[in-house]
């Protein structure tokens, strides 16, 4: 039996929206209904105002960071074990990033040693909602009110994920999406900003358009991006956003499996669900406790001998060659992300996984794993 980690959920609505997108003749970002349409409801689905699509959700950070004006010797906080398109966002706009540790539990960020990193050159919090489950939003908003900051929300991985009941994405001054093919609402590559401030929302789009002026169609406002989404992509997510609380509903079951064949192992930890939170399972992680009689890599090769596909944690990013090169996070440590990453792993999470894959899959882990 061969278990991809990953695979998108398509059906007839995604066909059909796509098709008539591209019957109407409008395949760019430029034209058609569709864009507007997806950007609207993707809007009110995160109780925001506005939402403003984009190529990526790479992207999308991008378009955020420059909107709120950070920029050279500016400083934006942000988690270490995340993927590199957070840092990158901050990098390009000739900022530092300020890195945190992780919260052994949820993995997210530790929001109490945010305190600790902020200095005067601090202008923003980007925290990161990782595999599902949200950063505790409230405690990063109360530090971001008492001095002055901007929050960008990383939600990348985390569509419908809620924090004290509320969405995530509109808890900051910005939030940002990922549409890639493995997201939970997907367009095959995409992204979209959110937010409740009309100045932000005008300035997105200018940017991601090139920042073309108002009425005169070759002189330009500012310096900035041809990162739209196109129309056949946007009638694709619309088509998934009309189905989004089935594919929450699914992620939310696949993990429930999960947790049900694999719960009460000694050398596993599985994800945690905090009380305050609603955690969307994007990707079914779990770590590798010391007690178990093989390592990360050992088990991630054992599973693809029997066909199972995963993936390992994110890699700290003050261990990424390429920001080190840049001197960055020299000599610095951050001992829980290091831990995580060094034992965690992902399994086959996509939506279209069935239940006797989800039960192969366990089994198998527990017989590399757990063996005696």
């Amino acid at each position: 039996m061969r278990v991809p980690v990953s695979a998108p959920w398509l059906t007839d609505l995604e066909l059909g929206y796509a098709m008539d997108a591209i019957r109407s003749g409008h395949i760019s970002g430029s034209g058609g209904e569709y864009v507007e349409r997806f950007e609207s409801a993707f809007a009110k689905f995160c109780h925001t105002r506005y939402a403003v699509s984009c190529s990526s959700g790479t992207s999308a950070l991008q378009l955020a960071v420059r909107a709120v004006g950070i920029g050279r010797g500016d400083e934006v906080i942000v988690p270490t074990f995340t993927n590199i398109a957070t840092i990158l966002a901050v990098i390009y706009a000739g900022a530092k990033p300020v890195l945190v540790d992780s919260r052994p539990d949820t993995w997210c960020m530790d929001e109490q040693k945010i305190e600790r990193c902020l200095t005067k050159r601090t202008r923003a919090i980007m925290p990161v909602h990782i595999y599902g489950h949200p950063v505790d939003m409230g405690f990063v908003t109360e530090v971001a009110e008492k001095r002055g900051l901007t929050v960008i929300e990383d939600a990348a991985e985390a569509h419908g994920a809620l924090c004290r009941g509320k969405s995530v994405g509109g808890l900051g001054d910005i939030g940002c999406f990922s549409f890639y093919a493995n997201k939970i609402v997907t367009t095959g590559e995409g992204g979209i900003a959110v937010t409740n401030s009309e100045r932000l929302a005008s300035k997105l789009r200018a940017l991601r358009n090139l920042a073309f002026g108002d009425g005169t169609r070759y002189r330009h406002t500012d310096l900035g991006y041809n990162y739209r989404l196109s129309n056949v992509l946007a009638a694709i997510g619309l088509a998934q956003l009309e189905r989004v609380d089935e594919l929450v509903a699914k992620k939310i079951e696949m993990a429930s499996s999960y947790r049900g064949y694999l719960g009460g192992h000694d050398e596993l930890t599985l994800p945690v669900e905090a009380s305050w939170a609603k955690n969307v399972y994007w990707v079914y992680g779990i770590l590798l406790n010391r007690s178990s009689k093989v390592t990360r890599d050992r088990l991630m090769q054992d599973l693809a001998r029997v066909g199972i596909e995963t993936r390992s944690f994110f890699y700290p990013m003050h261990l990424q060659a390429p920001l080190r090169r840049l001197g960055l996070f020299r000599g610095q440590r951050f001992p829980v992300s290091e831990d995580i990453s060094r034992r965690g792993l992902y399994v086959p999470s996509g939506l279209t996984l069935a239940e006797e894959q989800i039960e192969y899959v366990c089994k198998k882990i527990i017989g590399f794993a757990c063996r005696n």
